[in-house]
């Protein structure tokens, strides 16, 4: 399945061993030479009272708190699936509980929670109570201006004149391993269109350069914001597709997307 590019391998714990060992079949489904080729792995599970559960693994094998464009697949996995006919959908992260909605035109809606804006909610080296606001960060001999977000995972946000022009390739593992963040981080570069519209590149921490992130969108929607640069609702452009992103006044951020799946097969485990 993919929501704008963002690609990922579904299961159901329910059709898998119990003991599976989900880090070591994360990175053998996710490779793209010798598996089937994916930016994560995720499965559907449920809670002790019955409800839904998601947990995603990145190509690297290391286990991520929550992903904007997987949860909104996740929710039409589930439909399709036939666990559930429910239009509003929670469902349980390491981010928290997350409430999808499947729209009348094909798009899921997704209440992401509040944005956590100190260093100490979003994993930082520092003082825990402070934000990080437009603060100058350098890696691999390059500085730009980063806001740092969490959507109960880990983001540093930096506009730039042209994002076409940044080697993503080149600086993303440095961001992402930047001493600011024990944890690592994603890290976003962000052009500001307009009011109502930003484009952004990502490196994802764990996966390398995706086509699209659901969780940076937000944090680059709310870091924009912070900054004056843009309006409380925008259209992010990501490589895959457009994501609209609504940051409430009350810090509760919603993201607008679609899903989509591409095949369904099984997987067969080889020595």
């Amino acid at each position: 399945m993919h929501g704008i590019g963002n690609d990922f391998v579904m299961m159901r714990a329910d059709q898998c061993p119990a003991d599976t060992d989900w880090s070591a079949l994360a990175q053998q489904t996710c490779s793209r030479r010798f598996g089937v080729g994916a930016d994560g792995l995720i499965l559907a599970d449920r809670t002790p009272t019955g409800g839904f559960a998601m947990r995603m693994w990145n190509p690297d094998g290391s286990e991520s708190e929550m992903c904007g464009n997987g949860v909104r697949c996740f929710a039409l996995y589930l439909r399709d699936q036939g666990l559930t006919d429910a239009t509003e959908i929670p469902v349980e992260t390491g981010a928290g509980t997350l409430v999808l909605r499947l729209t009348d035109d094909g798009q899921v809606a997704v209440a992401m929670g509040r944005a956590r804006l100190s260093r100490g909610e979003i994993g930082m080296t520092g003082p825990a109570d402070q934000e990080c606001v437009d603060e100058p960060v350098t890696a691999k001999s390059e500085t730009f201006r980063g806001t740092a977000v969490s959507m109960g995972n880990p983001h540093l946000v930096m506009p730039v004149p042209d994002v076409q022009a940044i080697a993503l390739e080149q600086l993303g593992p440095a961001f992402e391993h930047h001493e600011w963040f024990p944890a690592r981080v994603n890290a976003h570069w962000v052009q500001v269109v307009s009011r109502d519209h930003i484009i952004q590149r990502t490196w994802e921490r764990g996966a390398g350069v995706t086509l699209a992130c659901g969780t940076g969108a937000c944090a680059a929607a709310v870091s924009t914001f912070r900054l004056g640069l843009t309006d409380r609702k925008v259209r992010v452009s990501l490589p895959g597709g457009d994501l609209v992103i609504e940051y409430a006044e009350d810090g509760q951020v919603t993201m607008t997307g679609p899903a989509a799946t591409v095949y369904t097969g099984k997987w067969e485990q080889g020595e």
